[in-house]
């Protein structure tokens, strides 16, 4: 009951619709059973069951409880064959062939009207959780991603959400008024033959016992074909991103075994749970066949030895009785579809309730301008349930306001770490880190983001035009603003040797323009968003020697009057950098200028060697 309660409460806006829907759902089940009470005079008439005698005293109701069903339908009785007299029964089987007509037409249109408000309801919802699923992923920290794969998100915003929609939401009116029709339906069937009924409520409730025992083992089913799905959607996203390796080095062998493997797993689950899910229609239908040959077994037991000489009530109890069938039949099936929605919801939950572990506190301050340096004060990472060493051990660094800083060293050496730290992807684990002497955990985080920007290995483009994604580092800019930060970038000139210019869409990743050209919209895109703090993170390591000269240019116009941390594996491109800072496995080992670091002949002076020498 607690994850209904969380997850319907994405449905109080769309309520109305709802409450519509169960309504008309209402009214519909209510004409249902009418059209067929409708039919007993009929059948009446047409057996030649009322030609009698009418009865010549209006029934009168004692009060008793007991005696009403029996009231009611001598009433009935009493007025049909009032007017049978008075009319004639050719005039009164039209007027109730009529009735009973307009009847199903009414019924049939509050059918309609419940599920047309009830489509506005599911769409509304799925709209709602889908963008909230949405609103999760651009919230939650960096480190959600290195432990997730990208196509089990995909799988979740997707298919486990469409999985909530079509096995919750939509049964979920069948839940709500499938009971109030049993009821009705029950009641009316009192009113027609209380003995019948009795017996019906002895055998009603080994079918529903019977039903509900196909669907206990759906959710932990349902669970690992959700899983596995999402596996499959991942391995979906890695051939996509890495078609050209997989060619040149005949891979696609080893990824169909994988994809192969996988999906036959997600094809076993899945038939698994189809198998029972649809096992509970067939076995409710076989259920509801015997309880109405025990019914006629019953009732004709009942006429043969004199107990009950009316077939048409009979025929009228076992229509109300099929009217039975239809909304148990739904509640089997509900009940099933909610046991595979209820493992989808679990996995939307684990998105929906991710602990972000870059807080902000109540308090926090907003931050416009940056005045004077940057410190790094007794640093230390280590990621979370990461049994190696600690990334960063005591790391203290002191930056001021307009100087560059760089970064240097071996892989793993915690260069993008501390990177990382000063864009707040990640908090320290031991000491802090300050901006104008207020530690940055007490800004607020768009605010203290704003004032940095950053600038790739892998240049992070949309698959949008130019001028859009440039626009990303300032929203409401001109286009002339656009345009100057692109001469600063050196991307001017060959975006309008492009088709349609700054209008020119670059496909998925960038992939239609160079690496180079794709390098220099990344750098336009963070020189128009013109924050204080650079980070660039060896954004030239992976240009040709030409594109490298281009990007590097940019990169020092950017730098300007900036402050700035660079991590580089190129060692030429940081010669003029103020302070240059050697890294070991997470720890400075050398620091100083380019000319101070060569002068000492220490583990600088070797990389230097060692990239003249390559």
């Amino acid at each position: 009951m607690k994850k209904f309660r969380s997850l319907f409460r994405f449905a109080h806006p769309y309520r109305k619709y709802l409450f519509g829907s169960i309504i008309f759902n209402i009214l519909y089940s209510a004409l249902s059973i009418f059209s067929v009470i409708t039919m007993l005079p009929i059948l009446k008439i047409l057996f030649k069951l009322d030609t009698s005698t009418p009865i010549p005293v209006q029934p009168v109701y004692s009060g008793d409880i007991s005696t009403f069903f029996d009231y009611a339908k001598n009433m009935l009785y009493y007025s049909i064959q009032q007017k049978m007299q008075t009319i004639g029964a050719e005039n009164v089987l039209l007027w109730l062939c009529i009735i009973t007509g307009f009847a199903f037409l009414v019924r049939n249109l509050f059918r309609y009207f419940g599920s047309y408000l009830m489509v506005n309801y599911r769409v509304g919802v799925t709209k709602d959780l889908r963008s909230l699923i949405y609103h999760k992923f651009l919230e939650l920290p960096a480190a959600f991603f290195t432990e997730q794969r990208k196509g089990d998100m995909m799988s979740r915003i997707s298919n486990d959400v469409g999985a909530v929609e079509g096995n919750i939401m939509a049964t979920f009116v069948d839940v709500i008024n499938a009971p109030f029709m049993i009821i009705a339906s029950l009641a009316t069937l009192f009113f027609l033959d209380a003995r019948l009924t009795l017996f019906t409520l002895i055998i009603f409730p080994i079918m529903g016992f019977l039903i509900s025992f196909v669907g206990k083992s759906l959710k932990k089913q349902a669970t690992r074909a959700q899983e596995e799905l999402g596996n499959l959607f991942s391995l979906v996203e890695e051939t996509l991103k890495s078609n050209k390796i997989i060619k040149i080095f005949n891979a696609d062998i080893i990824l169909k075994k994988r994809f192969q493997s996988t999906t036959d797993y997600w094809a076993q689950q899945s038939l698994e749970m189809s198998r029972r899910r649809e096992l509970a229609s067939p076995v409710s239908e076989f259920l509801g066949s015997i309880t109405i040959l025990l019914l006629t077994w019953f009732a004709g037991v009942n006429i043969i030895r004199g107990y009950n000489d009316d077939p048409a009530t009979f025929l009228a109890f076992i229509g109300v009785f099929y009217q039975i069938l239809d909304p148990a039949k739904k509640i089997s099936g509900a009940y099933t579809s909610i046991q595979s929605g209820l493992a989808s919801w679990v996995r939307l939950e684990e998105v929906l309730h991710y602990e972000i572990k870059i807080f902000e506190p109540e308090d926090a301050k907003e931050i416009s301008t940056f005045t004077n340096n940057i410190e790094f004060k007794n640093v230390g990472f280590q990621y979370e349930n990461d049994v190696k060493a600690p990334v960063l051990k005591n790391f203290n660094l002191h930056i001021e306001k307009g100087k560059t800083v760089a970064l240097v060293g071996q892989s793993g050496s915690g260069k993008t770490t501390v990177a990382n730290l000063l864009a707040r992807f990640y908090d320290p684990t031991d000491g802090s880190i300050f901006m104008d002497g207020e530690d940055i955990r007490h800004y607020k985080v768009k605010s203290y983001r704003s004032q940095i920007g950053m600038v790739t290995q892998d240049s992070v483009l949309f698959n949008d035009t130019i001028s859009n994604n440039i626009l990303m580092g300032k929203p409401d800019a001109s286009m002339d603003e656009i345009i100057a930060a692109a001469k600063i970038a050196n991307a001017h000139d060959f975006i309008l040797e492009l088709p349609q210019g700054y209008n020119t869409n670059i496909g998925d990743d960038g992939g239609r323009i160079s690496g180079g050209q794709k390098q220099r919209i990344s750098i336009a895109r963070a020189v128009l968003k013109n924050p204080p703090i650079m980070i660039l993170d060896e954004a030239t390591s992976a240009l040709d020697t030409q594109s490298e000269k281009l990007v590097q240019d940019a990169l020092e116009k950017m730098m300007a009057s900036r402050t700035s941390l660079v991590i580089a594996h190129r060692l030429s491109t940081i010669q003029k950098a103020h302070l240059i800072l050697v890294m070991e496995k997470g720890k400075i080992v050398e620091q100083g200028t380019h000319e101070e670091l060569l002068a000492k002949k220490g583990q600088y002076s070797k990389l230097v060697d060692l990239q003249n020498f390559s």
